[in-house]
């Protein structure tokens, strides 16, 4: 009998966005809607487990904790890509780890949702109506206005074309752009302090690595404008997590609309929670019915063809 762990499903939907009953019957599945940051308690849970569905990167797969699961025999990842499962360990430990499609769109959809609101006060003007007031602040027309783009990439270059349609001007850097995939997208490629000084809206997708690991510090935001805006959907460790808390209450820049932390979920006592110029999504950049529907057929395809024998979208080695 093959015992499966479904970690992470948040809203409890996992059972519903896909057929489970096309696994063999004597397959047992165990649903976890509750997050578990300490590796131990971690363990102790999975213990049992010889199938494990892991959800993007909310539950880290180190070698340490995947020496304590000696049952372990498949790793599914929604996604193709997840930087918190040691994929050498996993190997060393006959351990196969499989991937699922996904979406590009959702996260760059939901970047404009928190540039608009941040603009136009949205996330203040909601509770505001409801409670009697009627327009207590003025926001700002994005025509005109300039769009930083950290990271042109796959997504970057989604947000960029956005920004030309709202009539911006679109600035973008990365370690690797050049002036001929910028001018592609319809950005102009500048350098990484020209791009600081001069987005009114500054949005970053680059992936989290070595090299952007905190990228901005208390020195790189303290050369935005006082009237810029960060917007943050990618990974919280690119920024400096405790300049931005800093900077943002100094106000030396208007606000940060944020999808992503060091710690998730954030913790209740954060200062991200209790300031007034944030405006935070608790990660759900790629939280949609159809992303999450691609992700759990395609997670119980992946069980289906290991138990076969046939292990299909393998990651390691």
């Amino acid at each position: 009998m093959a015992n499966i762990a479904v970690l992470d499903d948040y809203q409890g939907i996992s059972q519903n966005m896909a057929r489970w009953d096309k696994l063999p019957r004597e397959t047992r599945i165990s649903v976890f809607q509750d997050h578990l940051s300490d590796e131990d308690k971690v363990a102790e849970r999975l213990l049992p487990f010889h199938i494990i569905s892991a959800m993007r990167e909310r539950t880290p797969f180190s070698r340490n904790l995947l020496e304590k699961l000696p049952n372990l025999r498949l790793l599914v990842t929604t996604g193709m890509r997840n930087a918190s499962i040691d994929l050498q360990a996993c190997s060393d430990l006959d351990i196969v780890v499989c991937g699922t499609g996904s979406l590009s769109y959702p996260t760059a959809e939901l970047t404009w949702g928190l540039i608009i609101s941040l603009a136009r006060n949205i996330h203040h003007e909601n509770p505001n109506s409801r409670s009697g007031l009627w327009q207590e602040e003025i926001g700002i027309g994005l025509n005109g206005k300039i769009l930083g783009i950290l990271g042109l990439g796959r997504l970057g270059s989604q947000v960029a074309k956005v920004g030309i349609s709202f009539g911006m001007e679109v600035i973008a850097w990365s370690q690797n752009l050049t002036e001929e995939r910028a001018s592609a997208e319809g950005a102009n490629l500048v350098s990484f302090k020209t791009l600081l000084e001069n987005s009114d809206i500054l949005s970053i997708h680059t992936v989290l690595s070595e090299r952007t690991r905190g990228l901005l510090g208390k020195e790189e935001l303290r050369l935005m404008k006082p009237s810029a805006f960060l917007v943050n959907t990618s990974r919280g460790p690119i920024v400096d997590e405790r300049a931005l808390v800093s900077i943002l209450e100094e106000r030396g820049i208007a606000g940060a609309g944020l999808d992503v932390f060091d710690t998730e979920p954030l913790p209740k006592e954060h200062p991200f929670l209790t300031l007034t110029n944030t405006l935070i999504t608790p990660h759900i950049g790629y939280v949609t019915t159809e992303g999450y529907k691609i992700f759990f057929e395609e997670t119980v395809e992946c069980i289906n063809e290991f138990l076969k024998g046939t292990p299909i979208r393998v990651l390691n080695d």
